[in-house]
């Protein structure tokens, strides 16, 4: 009998219900005693930083939103309990039929999620040229404009901000605005 190495799956989710999808999975895995066929189940998330009341706050977010991977031998019966965790849309293929990540796609998203975990204090936004975006700090708070210019080594953005009803430039700091 030939060991079956476990490969990646991407399952839908109920958006904003991925956390719940992952404990139900986890727990119902190692109630069945089925820790061999699905070793891994993970939400892909990126460390993003704001400014809340003048403080710098991280806030988790997911890159993926609706999506949970999982390291998994889908034999028997697994894609059935797999599919029957509530909040579970299905997996991500053709006809819903379980499609395995292709080893660049597992290491692109992985290394994303290292890379982020490394990069801690300097994670830059990326933000784009023409992108809308609401201030959320200093005296503009809640007004909403559009990049004109990036500066990455100095982390400003050039905003265009209508003010009473005049379009003005504002120099604001990656942490005053946060993408709409």
């Amino acid at each position: 009998m030939s060991e079956e190495v476990n490969k990646w799956y991407v399952v839908r989710a109920v958006s904003g219900g991925e956390k719940k999808v992952k404990q139900y999975l986890e727990a119902e895995i190692q109630r069945l005693g089925y820790q061999d066929y699905v070793s891994q189940v993970l939400i892909p998330t990126e460390k993003i930083y704001l400014i809340r009341n003048g403080k710098k706050v991280s806030k988790e977010r997911n890159f993926f939103p609706g999506y949970v991977l999982i390291e998994a031998t889908l034999t028997g019966e697994i894609p059935h309990i797999i599919r029957n965790i509530p909040g579970v849309l299905g997996f991500l293929g053709a006809n819903g039929e379980p499609e395995p990540l292709r080893k660049s796609e597992v290491n692109r998203i992985l290394g994303k999620v290292d890379e982020l975990a490394e990069q801690g204090d300097e994670l830059s936004v990326p933000f784009i040229v023409g992108e809308t975006v609401t201030v959320i700090d200093g005296p503009f708070n809640s007004f909403s404009g559009v990049i004109e210019e990036i500066n990455e080594e100095r982390k400003k953005l050039k905003v265009m901000v209508k003010i009473f009803g005049r379009k003005t430039p504002l120099e604001l700091g990656f942490m005053q605005v946060s993408k709409e």
